[in-house]
């Protein structure tokens, strides 16, 4: 694939979602829907509350567009792009009845967690039905062993990989423009290995969605017009896993998708030294939150959690190329 033939996912992926857009803000404000600010937030978040939110849901059309003429284009449409939309199109409708609950049923919590737990397995266990299907192998890279078939195992991983990674997306969607760029940023240094392994089909996809976040993070930049909700955030994070098991890269996802892996941790390490000890190690988790609340702008932490992101793939270029 010419870099020429490449620009044109990026280019199809952030034209329909920066043409669509100013019309899906224009409903939700003729309508007066918007997102509620948690009560448990930072309070100057407070001035967020109103601001229209599911904008995930055109960059994700966005993308599934672009992906099926681009694929078309390049005889790209395979079983394995095919699997990507799936999980994207699935998790983003998950986050979609969560956001719908919420925003148009006016109900302060949408789907509960243990019927979108249930939703991601299944997601996760027909991902792994049609990739074996497709007689793609169960090997994994475990490091100091190397590759080990782990043959039914690899199911459970798929799915705690999936499940995973989409709800660390989520977690992390929770400043202005903050996921926009580190979602492009994994999505771009997976784009480089596709490239490099020369999987078409899985590079069509990395770039579709960079050109949607793109054009999504025009509106989404600070102050934003509008949020992704867990509509985009769920099936961005699904998605990502989903491209590092099929290219079997899956463990460089810890490094390129470092600041995913940092958020989910401070939650995690915050609920138990709280549940075990009664204090917090962090004056508010997730771990953006705490730098915000130590002084940041909400600028200063979202360029630098970008950097950091833009390091970390770098660094896992590096050592995998």
């Amino acid at each position: 694939m010419h870099w020429t033939e490449m620009l044109m996912p990026v280019v199809s992926g952030f034209a329909l979602t920066i043409m669509a857009m100013p019309i899906f803000i224009g409903y939700f404000r003729m309508k007066q829907l918007g997102q509620t600010t948690r009560e448990d937030g930072p309070k100057w978040h407070e001035v967020k509350t109103g601001t229209p939110t599911m904008g995930g849901l055109v960059f994700l059309i966005a993308i599934v567009i672009t992906s099926v003429w681009v694929g078309i284009w390049q005889k790209s449409l395979t079983i394995s792009l095919g699997l990507l939309m799936f999980i994207l199109v699935l998790y983003g409708i998950l986050g979609f009845l969560d956001d719908f609950i919420k925003v148009f049923k006016k109900r302060n919590l949408g789907l509960t967690s243990k019927q979108k737990l249930i939703g991601q397995i299944i997601g996760g266990i027909v991902f792994f039905a049609v990739y074996r299907i497709e007689g793609l192998d169960t090997l994994l890279y475990l490091p100091f062993f190397g590759e080990v078939n782990i043959g039914w195992l690899y199911a459970v991983f798929v799915i705690v990989w999936l499940v995973g990674f989409s709800n660390a997306i989520n977690l992390t969607d929770g400043l202005d423009g903050l996921v926009a760029g580190t979602a492009s940023i994994a999505y771009g240094a997976y784009a480089v290995l596709a490239f490099k392994q020369g999987q078409t089909d899985i590079l069509i996809f990395c770039l579709a969605v960079i050109g949607g976040l793109v054009g999504f993070f025009f509106f989404n930049k600070k102050p934003a017009k509008i949020f992704m909700g867990d509509v985009g955030s769920l099936a961005l994070g699904g998605g990502l896993a989903a491209v590092s098991i099929l290219l079997h890269q899956e463990w460089s996802l810890l490094l390129i998708g470092l600041i995913f892996v940092i958020e989910t941790a401070s939650v995690m390490i915050q609920v138990t030294s709280f549940k075990l000890t009664g204090k917090r190690v962090f004056k508010m988790s997730p771990i953006h939150h705490h730098f915000e609340m130590s002084g940041w702008s909400e600028w200063r932490v979202v360029l630098t959690f970008w950097a950091v992101g833009l390091v970390a793939a770098a660094l896992a270029l590096v050592i995998i190329l």
